[in-house]
């Protein structure tokens, strides 16, 4: 491994080689005997048998019931559905709508800290609504523990995200435990419509409501070269790096530019070590390049902010997404964005907007088995054309910031509130800004 960047210390490697090489029970042992997708479909329907499900009939909306709502999600990971969670919770209070927030965290990654006090320190009215963000197949886990009376005389409500066009067979246990669903793209919607037939709203992420705000950190603060044009990739690892697709980003960028020295391909990685061997494969593609860097820091969000500001243009070359956060918030901060012109993201960019990226549906392989459903297909991006596009805007500051002040126009105006206050008063509760 003597090639891999400097970005990667000896410890991270460390904690990757320990987690590829640490012995597994034998009950462990046993359960990884089985094929994955068989794993996921007992565990799902196991825990689904066990966990409390809410009131059949869904509470009534009307003033009679408390204002507000508590919120459920990873709020103290760095996730896609944790960022999720704590946008509405901004959201809420921007919209003066009471909110409890609830960390679920620990059911979902064992061992996890979480710096919020339990929901009980601050205990939401009896009939608040509930508002989970964990889709259906950990859903039944999640509530196993939780107090069992947390669901009760509540409307219960998912918010849920999903890459593909059809949801597989874990997900059939989520109707069990919500009354409707809330999802963050009209591509999302199309998945989930099936699953629960007229009580799906389309309510994306709210990023407008407050903008993102970088960080005091420029490009010297990052030890970033400052005279070069900068692209930058970022995702994390554990959202599955098939679907995120960096290897094209990497084919892009050295079709576009080769090694030229005022070229610089940012790769920001989060959550390495969930990954260990995809890391390691993402790695060796970059160790041979001079201007590319592999960056692993955990960053808080407005040093996240501070990175995406510092660069030039924003590229995803996603397989599918359903919804797009980093480019939302690219597009926000009034960066170009290079993008595949397919799933969730064009909800919120379009030809004018952002530069995508043609592409050829196939079928949907995750060898991890998570991305998978019956016949469902996802974007494999043009390089060519994505190529063309990074040339084009590497040598224009013209049409680079063009690009950039359409970006954030748009972005400003599709990821509003208004979707959420209509999903609000579709259950009772009015803004009170």
């Amino acid at each position: 491994m003597s090639g891999l960047p400097a970005a990667l210390s000896a410890g991270t490697y460390g904690r990757m080689r320990s987690a590829l090489t640490a012995p597994l029970t034998l009950p462990h042992r046993l359960w990884r005997l089985l094929p994955a997708g068989g794993r996921r479909r007992l565990f799902a329907e196991t825990t689904a048998l066990l966990a409390p499900r809410p009131d059949r009939a869904m509470p009534a909306s009307g003033a009679d019931l408390p204002t507000g709502l508590i919120v459920a999600g990873e709020l103290s990971r760095s996730s896609g559905l944790g960022e999720g969670a704590r946008l509405m919770l901004k959201a809420l209070e921007h919209l003066g709508i009471g909110a409890w927030p609830l960390d679920i965290t620990g059911p979902m990654w064992p061992g996890a800290a979480s710096d919020l006090p339990p929901l009980a320190s601050a205990t939401p009215p009896e009939g608040a609504g509930l508002v989970l963000t964990v889709n259906p197949p950990m859903l039944p886990w999640v509530l196993l523990h939780q107090n069992r009376h947390l669901i009760r005389r509540r409307r219960v409500i998912g918010y849920w995200s999903w890459e593909l066009e059809s949801v597989p067979p874990t997900w059939q246990v989520g109707p069990r435990f919500v009354h409707e669903a809330w999802v963050p793209s009209h591509f999302t919607a199309r998945a989930i419509e099936p699953l629960l037939p007229g009580r799906v709203r389309v309510v994306p992420h709210p990023l407008a409501i407050a903008p993102p705000a970088p960080a005091a950190r420029d490009r010297q603060a990052f030890g970033l070269p400052a005279e070069t044009v900068i692209v930058l990739v970022s995702f994390s690892i554990s959202s599955s790096y098939v679907r995120k697709n960096p290897l094209a980003a990497v084919a892009a960028f050295q079709a576009a530019f080769g090694n030229r020295p005022d070229r610089f391909l940012l790769m920001k990685v989060g959550n390495p070590s969930s990954a260990p061997e995809d890391f390691q494969e993402l790695a060796a593609a970059l160790a041979g390049l001079p201007n590319a860097r592999l960056f692993t820091e955990t960053l808080s969000t407005a040093d996240n902010h501070a990175l995406i500001a510092a660069a030039d243009i924003v590229l995803s070359l996603h397989r599918s997404e359903g919804f797009g956060l980093v480019p939302a918030e690219a597009m926000l901060l009034g960066k170009p964005v290079v993008a595949t012109g397919w799933s969730g993201n064009l909800d919120f960019m379009d030809e004018e907007s952002a530069a995508l990226v043609g592409y050829h549906l196939i079928p949907a392989s995750d060898p991890r088995g998570v991305f998978e459903a019956p016949g469902a297909v996802w974007a494999e991006p043009d390089i060519g054309e994505a190529a063309r596009h990074l040339t084009r805007l590497a040598d224009d500051p013209a049409a680079r910031a063009g690009l950039g002040a359409r970006a954030r126009a748009t972005a400003l105006a599709r990821l509003g509130t208004a979707p959420l206050e209509s999903a609000l008063a579709g259950i009772g509760l009015e803004a009170r800004r």
